[in-house]
């Protein structure tokens, strides 16, 4: 566990996010569609089996059983098509020669322009790039590092997985780096591309995640623009856990009879995940707000992770001691899904430009691992 706050002369703030947004998306009622005819299929090609009580049958999922559990209601993806072909329902994706930019690096440095973009920055002027995201692409080299060489970068980069909370785990790297005098200037690109490691034949996890890229530009408050976030303080906890987990590795090929098996994808035990990570993560947040001085109850917005609408407004009741309206706790997860280490920051970039200088809020994640990590920022200007 870390914490840390604002001291010495170098004082890092938040000085723009960036968002891309694949154009494919995916409704509850396309992925039920083709869900329920991938069912029909296997039960038909097993009913002998099926009736001999050898294999139990598959069941159909419905909009209302999706809604219900998640509160998602549609999810972007990179490539709609084979996802949604009862025949594939997985993801399928021209390859690409290692001289083209691959698909991570692709989307990340859209989400970085749009933040450099947006806080006037020129990339040149950036000194690192840190790629904080639940997948890699590949081991390496570090995607981080095609990142900031397509950025034209002169600096230093590296990628960095903490499941869901990569992206806050980023922020609070890149802001140690301000701290330290290391940088001025730091990019947290977090390329979800979470439909890959999705089992779309699974009825409990079929729904849950989408594909989106995010990016935070941290800074020294010396050189941020004047309309920023401070960063208040952060603080960062680990429990292992089982509970949420994905066995995809190197290390399977010397297992072959194991490589198609369903651990091999996203698994979660989504009741005890439920029951474990909301007390956490309440508790960490009052705490930490005790820590740094600051009424919980007087946050003006919380930037929840995007997993699921109940964890979130069990979370903010705790925090704030009332239900959290809409504008004290947005939902992106209706339209984007659950994009890992991205749903903070979506959450946050999409709902905060109607804040006024002093608002105070929180910035959180919580997931695999476990993993949680809180950002508190104030508005500036």
């Amino acid at each position: 566990m870390n914490a840390h706050n604002n001291t010495g002369a170098a004082r890092p703030v938040i000085s723009a996010t960036g968002l891309f947004t694949p154009e494919d998306s995916i409704s509850n009622a396309e992925l039920v569609e083709s869900f329920n005819a991938f069912v029909d299929r296997h039960n038909a090609a097993h009913a002998d089996a099926i009736a001999a009580g050898e294999v139990e049958p598959l069941v159909h999922s419905s909009v209302e059983f999706i809604e219900k559990a998640s509160g998602i209601k549609a999810r972007h993806v990179i490539n709609k098509t084979p996802l949604i072909d009862p025949d594939i329902m997985e993801p399928r994706h021209e390859p690409r020669g290692n001289d083209d930019m691959s698909m991570m690096a692709e989307i990340g440095v859209a989400a970085a322009r749009d933040a450099l973009a947006r806080a006037g920055r020129d990339a040149a002027d950036v000194d690192a790039v840190l790629c904080a995201a639940s997948n890699m692409q590949r081991p390496y080299p570090a995607m981080a590092i095609e990142i900031q060489q397509a950025l034209g970068i002169d600096g230093f980069a590296f990628d960095m997985n903490v499941a869901c909370s990569s992206a806050t785990f980023g922020i609070q790297t890149a802001a140690d780096y301000i701290r330290s005098g290391n940088a001025k200037s730091v990019l947290v690109v977090s390329p979800e591309i979470t439909s890959g490691h999705l089992n779309w034949r699974d009825r409990d996890s079929h729904f849950i995640f989408g594909d989106v890229a995010t990016a935070v530009l941290v800074e020294d408050v010396s050189i941020a623009p004047a309309e920023h976030w401070d960063i208040l303080g952060t603080r960062l906890k680990t429990v292992f856990s089982n509970n949420i987990r994905n066995n995809f590795g190197f290390l399977n090929r010397a297992e072959p009879e194991t490589i198609g098996t369903p651990d091999k994808l996203f698994v979660q035990e989504g009741r005890k995940v439920f029951k474990e990570v909301v007390p956490m993560v309440a508790q960490m947040i009052v705490d930490e707000a005790d820590r740094l001085s600051l009424d919980p109850a007087a946050l003006r917005r919380l930037w929840l992770h995007q997993a699921n609408a109940g964890m979130n407004r069990l979370i903010a009741q705790r925090v704030l001691g009332h239900e959290a309206s809409e504008d004290e706790s947005p939902t992106v997860l209706d339209t984007y899904g659950n994009t890992s280490s991205a749903g903070s920051i979506i959450a946050f970039h999409l709902n905060n430009s109607d804040l006024v200088a002093g608002d105070t809020g929180l910035i959180c994640s919580f997931g695999a691992g476990y993993s949680a990590g809180t950002v508190f920022v104030r508005k500036v200007a």
